[in-house]
């Protein structure tokens, strides 16, 4: 007898027996995208945008702890100078993200535009009823309910504008002439227009990371010493012009300042959080500086606050947190074969890290109070905004560093196959 084996049915159409290849296929395919995309990027781009997405969101903590007594007692709210923070740096991080991609090209063709029009607001601020003077200094423009500083988007500009021009001129670069001739007219007078609103602080950092970018396009030190002693004496001229800057200075020699009384009590109480914080701190949330005992307790003086909280190993971080951010640049610097972003990379890192020292020396008492944030955690919106987009610009730059690299890798391979 024979067996006839069972007939088996046909699948219908769309049954899984068709469909599992195409999802297999379909997972396939979308895993190599996600490592392509994965492998555009370097490990400088990862290491930067997690050192930089770290500090904003513990920045964020610490403007909260310390500023939700002053926000209560200007508004009834505990949280309106952290809301604020959050707007703006929900601003920033889009514009971060959109900037890291776009090309170095863009940057080559509209910075002249970019600076000019930096400028533009800057000189609205100084001549026209828009300017807003707060602190002694007249470097804020309101529009409407708007109220932001000009000066950051010329620093933000500045930076580029240094990369474009020294790259351009890098075969001319040890003729003082060629050197002077951009740098002088143009950083020159947009720092200028700087020092015309009175703000010491924002024109020292515009002044160092132009240094910066001059040592890092190889322009001979004795030309940066030049350029150095000239920063000096009108880093000196700005400070006499002023009574209430004179008193800082006074102040940190422990003298007294008639046209700024408060600035002793604002060094005073800054020593007092750092010393009441000891090694690990009395914790989050728990400063006794903060009830309107530290003036700019989430600006200025953030650094004291994290101090007070978090100890000396708080402090410790932040500190561990910057020289990170240094060394991430300094490999994109590394890794960079065109001069543009190895120069504006150069400045940017001056930028922040140089401003950075420049807060906690102040909170230390080595220098005299200047009034410049800690970049990426101190409150303030525009500092706020141009940090982030200068830091999209450097991890555009890593992105191309690590096309660069591969392009260069499969160049070598196929002339080995040649060969």
């Amino acid at each position: 007898m024979t067996t006839t084996p069972p007939r088996l049915r046909p699948a219908p159409d769309g049954s899984d027996s068709e469909r599992e290849p195409e999802s297999r296929i379909g997972a396939l395919t979308a895993r190599i995208s996600l490592g392509r995309a994965m492998n555009s990027e370097s490990s400088d781009y990862f290491l930067l945008l997690g050192i930089t997405l770290f500090m904003v969101v513990f920045g964020l903590v610490m403007v909260l702890s310390s500023s939700s007594v002053e926000s209560h007692n200007d508004t009834d709210n505990f949280f309106s100078r952290f809301w604020s923070q959050g707007a703006y740096t929900l601003v920033g991080l889009p514009l971060m993200f959109i900037v890291s991609r776009i090309p170095m090209t863009f940057w080559k063709r509209s910075i002249w535009f970019i600076l000019g029009a930096a400028c533009f607001l800057q000189l609205l601020v100084l001549v026209t009823p828009l300017g807003v003077e707060i602190g002694g200094n007249r470097n804020w423009i309101r529009v409407g309910g708007f109220v932001g500083q000009p000066s950051e988007a010329i620093k933000l500009a500045l930076v580029v504008w240094l990369g474009v021009v020294l790259a351009r001129k890098q075969d001319l670069i040890d003729d003082w002439r060629h050197v002077a001739l951009p740098i002088l007219p143009i950083a020159g007078g947009a720092i200028g227009l700087v020092v015309l609103g009175g703000d010491l602080g924002t024109t020292v950092v515009m002044a160092a990371f132009v240094l910066g970018g001059l040592f890092f396009a190889g322009v001979r030190v004795r030309y940066l010493f030049a350029g150095l002693a000239g920063v000096a004496v009108v880093a000196v001229f700005v400070a006499m012009s002023s009574a209430s800057r004179m008193g800082r200075i006074a102040a940190l020699f422990g003298g007294a300042s008639a046209a700024n009384p408060d600035v002793n009590w604002q060094i005073d109480n800054g020593f007092y959080a750092l010393a009441s914080g000891g090694v690990f701190g009395v914790g989050l949330g728990n400063s006794h500086s903060k009830w309107s005992w530290l003036p700019a307790a989430d600006t200025d003086f953030i650094f004291a606050i994290i101090g007070e909280e978090l100890g000396l190993i708080g402090a410790v971080v932040v500190l561990l947190l910057f020289v990170m951010l240094a060394i991430v640049f300094l490999r994109i610097i590394h890794s960079s074969t065109d001069p543009f972003p190895r120069v504006t990379t150069a400045a940017i890192m001056v930028w922040l890290i140089f401003q950075a020292f420049v807060n906690i020396a102040v909170v230390l008492g080595v220098i005299p109070v200047l009034g410049v944030p800690l970049p990426l955690i101190s409150a303030g919106g525009t500092a706020m905004i141009s940090s982030m987009i200068a830091i999209g610009i450097v991890l555009s730059f890593a992105r191309q560093n690590s096309r660069d690299a591969r392009r260069a890798k499969g160049s070598a391979v196929r002339s080995g196959s040649a060969a």
